[in-house]
């Protein structure tokens, strides 16, 4: 159990990072569903709802997508792990089994951005996908899951930032064991940060979810209005990254190169990068005066027909199903009628005896006709 307060608003909140726990009798070994896992899990999946909700009006098949999305999810949470512990292996060196224990926290974002867009790419090509609608519905998803998912780290009591006389300034057990560690005072001594164990921090957790929800709504805004495929992506890049650079600044458990701050130094470069390339797409755009420059994919004639020949070839597969079906469920109906009757036995042996009675009268009426003749 970890305490989380903001004492200047008056909340304190007693958190278990642990949701459920039951035991395999079969196994006998203890299972552990934590709130970090369940919050990234609602996270993906209302970021997946919407993916698949907005996929046609993106030029993009839903059953194509699931694909792109299932991998892609793979390869973001492989991503996000393995990006941490490459940045923080000293803690796993001695004991690779702790990799595996992604319920405890340790999960990068960046890390997980550039696992889930690399293989989301792959698999975008491999399935025939366009690739710059996806990456759209990806830059919007991936703000409602971060929106979502920051707030595991609040259960866990983690990613939080320096000291603040802010009124929402918040502390806990986890907080004043964490910056009263020699070895991390001396990393923040390092960065020009000095930390008072038992004052106030900032809940960097808070701004990045706020930032991120703030972030949807204002891309799903001006989505309708986009003006080439790719745009939206770009200003999830540019937006993600330059509340990130501001936000990373603070936080006191940064993923370090020397005394530079990994996360800060991708956030701005990936924003700026994209600042550029938005910049100088939007002018040739304007400049082109002719709607159909960069048209997007969703409203071409393309996937018009590829759409046509997606709903054919499913109609034909339930047409071919509907008619294996009543195939297989029709049965031959013989009425009984149709069956010739077999007689009783009684009735039988009596009509063969009447039968022997009746030839001999017949022989004798046949005797006395050729008498009389004669």
């Amino acid at each position: 159990m970890y305490t989380v307060s903001f004492p200047r608003l008056g909340l304190e909140f007693n958190l278990d990072p642990v949701a459920l726990e039951f035991s395999l009798p079969v196994a006998d070994a203890t299972v552990r569903i934590t709130w970090y896992g369940i919050l990234i899990a609602v996270g993906l999946f209302l970021a997946m709802v919407f993916a698949f909700r907005k996929a046609k009006s993106y030029g993009i098949i839903a059953d194509k997508l699931i694909d792109v999305v299932f991998f892609g999810t793979i390869g973001g949470l492989v991503g996000a792990r393995l990006y941490y512990v490459a940045f923080r292996w000293e803690n796993y060196k001695d004991d690779l089994s702790q990799i595996f224990k992604t319920w405890e926290g340790g999960m990068a974002i960046y890390g997980g951005l550039i696992g889930a867009v690399v293989v989301g790419v792959l698999v975008c090509k491999i399935r025939k996908v366009k690739i710059l609608p996806v990456l759209d519905l990806a830059g919007m998803g991936f703000l409602i899951g971060q929106g979502i998912g920051r707030w595991g780290n609040f259960v866990n009591c983690e990613a939080f930032g320096s000291n603040t006389d802010l009124p929402w300034g918040m502390t806990g057990d986890r907080v004043v064991s964490y910056l009263s560690n020699s070895e991390n005072v001396s990393a923040l001594t390092a960065l020009g940060v000095e930390v008072d164990p038992e004052g106030l921090v900032h809940p960097c957790f808070l701004y990045e979810s706020l930032w991120c929800l703030l972030g949807f709504l204002l891309l799903f805004l001006y989505s309708k209005h986009r003006k080439f495929d790719g745009e939206v992506f770009l200003l999830y890049l540019i937006w993600y990254g330059a509340g990130r650079a501001v936000i990373e600044g603070f936080r006191t458990d940064s993923l370090l190169i020397g005394h530079l701050r990994v996360s800060q130094i991708l956030a701005i470069t990936l924003a700026v990068s994209a600042l550029i390339v938005w910049l100088v797409v939007r002018a040739k755009v304007r400049s082109a005066h002719d709607p159909d420059f960069l048209p997007l994919y969703g409203t071409t004639e393309a996937f018009a027909q590829e759409l046509a020949a997606y709903e054919e070839k499913l109609k034909q597969k339930k047409e071919k199903r509907k008619s294996k079906k009543q195939t297989s469920s029709s049965v031959e109906v013989v009425e009984i009628d149709d069956y010739p009757k077999e007689e009783p036995k009684e009735e039988k042996e009596e009509a063969d005896s009447a039968v022997e009675t009746e030839e001999p009268k017949e022989q004798e009426k046949q005797e006395d006709t050729h008498g009389a003749v004669n």
